[in-house]
């Protein structure tokens, strides 16, 4: 199957999307930084402890939730295909590439230059 012919994506990045991404399976997942969910949700919580306000630079947005607009922190996901799935998933050390290049995936990894 062409997988950029008959897009298949997913969401949360888990390493068996991965390595399906490797082999031609999958095209693409999407992948949030866990690092700055976790930067801001503890900026944000500081705050809420504090009484204070969050800062304009981390509040990006608002949601109505139907009794009001909730201010907001949106990250920006990142597309994750086979091109970049070291300079994000990796680098990142979401997911290691022992992880993921297990002997049945090795010569993929090694084909998208991941070791």
């Amino acid at each position: 199957m062409d997988v950029k012919s008959v897009v298949t994506t997913g969401q949360d990045s888990e390493v068996a999307a991965i390595q399906r991404i490797l082999t031609d399976e999958q095209y693409m997942t999407i992948y949030l930084a866990i690092k700055k969910q976790a930067e801001s949700a503890a900026e944000l919580a500081v705050d809420l402890v504090r009484g204070t306000k969050p800062q304009a630079s981390l509040v990006n947005s608002s949601v109505d939730n139907g009794a009001g607009d909730v201010p907001t922190v949106l990250l920006d996901p990142t597309p994750v295909t086979k091109d970049n799935i070291k300079d994000t998933i990796i680098a990142d050390e979401f997911h290691s590439a022992a992880d993921i290049c297990t002997s049945k995936y090795a010569s993929a990894c090694a084909d998208a230059g991941i070791q």
